[in-house]
């Protein structure tokens, strides 16, 4: 893996299989995505979404209204499912776990929806590959 950003759909998805398959490779503890702040989309007190991956599960930080919108989109993964939820009462949101069992092409198309149908992201968003 040589680059580790990119900010067109299928540069995305792309960098998002390496990431995978490098994250796999290594036997790394996670692989970790990362985009800007966007203080129109997050708010201007919230941080910018990640989501991480490790041990064939995905995790990754959401407030009500973006939980409601990965259960949507796991409708269209039938192959990923919720593991678990936890919400503090200290926190704002909902950290979700979701198991994800495919190939490296999969998870990232994942990926990318994640940042585009769950935290609003338009298509040209850039997302940087933040550990492997």
């Amino acid at each position: 893996m040589t680059r580790f950003d990119a900010d067109s759909p299928k540069e995305r998805r792309k960098l998002f299989a390496e990431a995978v398959t490098a994250h796999r490779t290594r036997a790394s503890p996670f692989l970790t995505v990362e985009v800007e702040h966007d203080p129109d989309v997050d708010g201007e007190d919230s941080p910018a979404p990640w989501v991480q991956f490790a041990d064939q599960t995905f995790n990754m930080d959401v407030t009500e209204e973006e939980l409601e919108c990965a259960k949507s989109l796991l409708s269209e993964f039938p192959e990923f499912r919720i593991d678990q939820m936890e919400s503090p009462e200290e926190a704002e949101g909902t950290n979700l776990r979701i198991i994800a069992r495919s190939d490296a092409n999969r998870l990232a198309a994942f990926v990318d929806r994640v940042f585009t149908d769950v935290y609003g992201r338009d298509e040209d968003y850039c997302a940087w590959v933040a550990a492997v």
